[in-house]
């Protein structure tokens, strides 16, 4: 047992229990230098990432300078012309701007329409009992994700072929009388590239959900199911609201990305006959920039969308900590 002081003098047994000296109040600090060599093997990985960062992340950010310019790669980015915003207002005035932001945003508000999918993927599969058909569906849906869209891409051109198993399927079940050329038909482009992101992401996706219902209390469950509450309702008034922070972050970064719109998957599927329909931001970047040269230009082009992007990503985070006291910063 502790013993009790009747002065006013903490006992010698809870001196320990502090760091520092007690009597005067100061608590000792170990000398940074000190902790850098205790920890050294731990700091020199860290500071090898931090060195890979600036190298390749924060030292190329100088060259952003030539979406004022008029660049070329004759001259060195000092030496190239200023020109102001012209480069963004002729992306504005462009006569690509308006299908081009047409089919990035439709593609992306669809994708956040769809944005509970993996919550309820992750809700059902956790109310699975049985642990190795558990464990099954998991590396089914998780299998996709570890394949790149190179390969993912061939497999659906196999697939979407006039003579592929989707038009062979079709045709026997009656659905159709003559093949479809899916991926040369740009009615069909945006739910292509909707079912094929859904079915390569879904069960990845559903991992940080999973990983957010495991930790909660067991109690919280015996607790509602003693006031009667069926597994429908443990999961709408238990598992939801306690994981809600982890969706608000998510959603979050899915509304400050809604401008992105996959480019692998965009490119892979692309062709010049479903043009009107896949000519997004990111590969309008990659055409102007890349295959055409223009360098000021295209760089305006990403700028604007990494500002659309930082704006989104503000409002958003502005909203979720007023609505439930979650966000990012």
């Amino acid at each position: 047992m502790m013993e009790k002081k009747t002065n006013g003098e903490v006992s010698p047994a809870m001196k320990p229990q502090f760091a520092g000296n007690f009597e005067t109040g100061k608590v000792n600090r170990t000398p940074l230098w000190k902790k850098f060599v205790t920890q050294r093997h731990l700091q020199t990985m860290a500071l090898l990432g931090v060195v890979w960062m600036i190298i390749f992340n924060y030292i190329p950010m100088y060259g952003i300078i030539i979406a004022f310019k008029e660049y070329n790669i004759v001259k060195s980015i000092s030496e190239a012309p200023w020109v102001g915003l012209a480069n963004f207002k002729e992306f504005l005035a462009d006569d690509n701007f308006v299908y081009v932001m047409k089919n990035t945003l439709g593609i992306s508000l669809i994708k956040l329409l769809i944005f509970p999918l993996p919550i309820i993927f992750a809700l059902f599969l956790n109310e699975v009992r049985s642990v190795r058909f558990k464990k099954s569906i998991q590396t089914i849906s998780y299998l996709p994700h570890f394949l790149s869209w190179v390969v993912l891409g061939g497999i659906l051109a196999t697939w979407l072929a006039d003579i592929g198993i989707i038009n062979n399927i079709l045709m026997a079940l009656h659905v159709i009388d003559q093949p479809i050329s899916f991926l040369a038909e740009p009615k069909y482009f945006w739910t292509i590239i909707i079912t094929s992101d859904l079915w390569k992401e879904l069960g990845w996706s559903a991992i940080i959900y999973l990983a957010a219902i495991t930790s909660i209390s067991p109690e919280m469950y015996e607790a509602a199911t003693i006031d009667g509450a069926g597994r429908f309702q443990k999961m709408w008034y238990v598992t939801v609201p306690t994981i809600k922070g982890t969706i608000s972050i998510l959603f979050i970064l899915a509304v400050s990305g809604v401008l992105n719109s996959n480019f692998d998957q965009i490119l892979v599927l692309r062709n010049s006959l479903n043009d009107s329909a896949s000519n997004v931001i990111d590969y309008y970047v990659y055409y102007t920039g890349l295959l055409s040269a223009r360098f000021s230009y295209s760089t305006a082009i990403g700028m604007f969308k990494s500002v659309i992007s930082l704006i989104l990503l503000l409002i958003a985070n502005q909203v979720s900590k007023k609505l439930n006291d979650t966000s990012l910063f």
